[in-house]
Formats: structure tokens, sequence, C-alpha cells
């Protein structure tokens, strides 16, 4: 059986987190697409606007990713895996001014950032369930992102 180094594993994946945050590298995003990137172009006014006949604000996709983030972090370092109210944030997040919207931004750098520093200090990848919950992160991140970056293309034409 092959293994994969933890610290090449753990490289990888802040590499891919990285690209989908912050800095394109050529993984699955283009140029100038990444989620930081796409949020310092939306306005508050924006942000605020439901996208679709039922959909949330681009606020509330902000605000559950970094929800969704911090739920992460607890469960993997309390081992707390109380159930969360993951319909809260679409009924209560819509309107924001412009400071609610920094500040949700903000939420979600620091969420990320906590999320970086846990991957930091996972000294081994060593269950199908930890890896596999990297990999979500991957994938819940990336699949907001496409829906912020689709509702923007929505709003912008």
């Amino acid at each position: 059986m092959s293994t994969i180094e933890s610290e090449l594993f753990t490289k990888a994946l802040v590499s891919v987190l990285d690209e989908a945050f912050d800095n394109v590298h050529g993984y699955f995003l283009d140029r100038g697409t990444s989620l930081f990137e796409t949020l310092a172009t939306i306005s508050a006014a924006e942000a605020s606007i439901p996208v679709g006949g039922k959909c949330a604000t681009l606020a509330a996709q902000v605000k559950h990713v970094a929800f969704y983030l911090d739920v992460v972090d607890r469960n993997v370092r309390e081992h707390d895996y109380a159930r969360v109210d993951w319909g809260e944030i679409w009924r209560t997040v819509s309107a924001v001014s412009p400071e609610e919207w920094n500040a949700i931004q903000a939420e979600l750098r620091d969420s990320y950032n906590r999320i970086i520093n846990l991957i930091h200090e996972t000294p081994g990848w060593t269950s199908e369930m930890e890896i596999g919950g990297a990999m979500g992160v991957i994938a819940h991140t990336a699949y907001h992102l496409g829906e912020i970056r689709q509702a923007l293309c929505t709003l912008r034409t």
C-alpha cells in the first residue's frame, strides 16, 4: 500500500484552499476569481440583493461559508458535534450596511485563518474522516464561490 506523506498532503491542501480564498494557482479557478478577490468587487448594496425568487443574499452566502468553517474548526478541535441551525443564516441575514458587509468579510477572513492554522497544527492525516473533512471545506467553499459568482453575473447584466 502506498501512502502520501502528511507534510505533502498538508502543503497541497493549504495551496488549494489558498486558491479558493485568496491566490489563484491554476488548480481550478481563473485569475482574479478567488473568493476574497470576488468579494472585494461587491458593494454592500449588491450583497443585500436576494438572488432569484427565494434565494439568499450574497451577504448570507458569505456568512454561511464562515459559519461552516467555524463548525468544522470546533468539531475538530473540541470533538463537539452538536447540532447547529444551518438555516438560521438563510432566515436572518438580508440587507447589510457597508459596515456590516465589511464585518461579514472580516469574519470570513478570521474563520479561514483559523482553518489554515488547524491544518498546520494537524500532525498527521490518519483517518478517512479527517481527510474527507478537509476535502469538504474545499468543496463547500467552491460551491458557494460558484453561487456568488453566478449571482454577480445575474445582478450585473
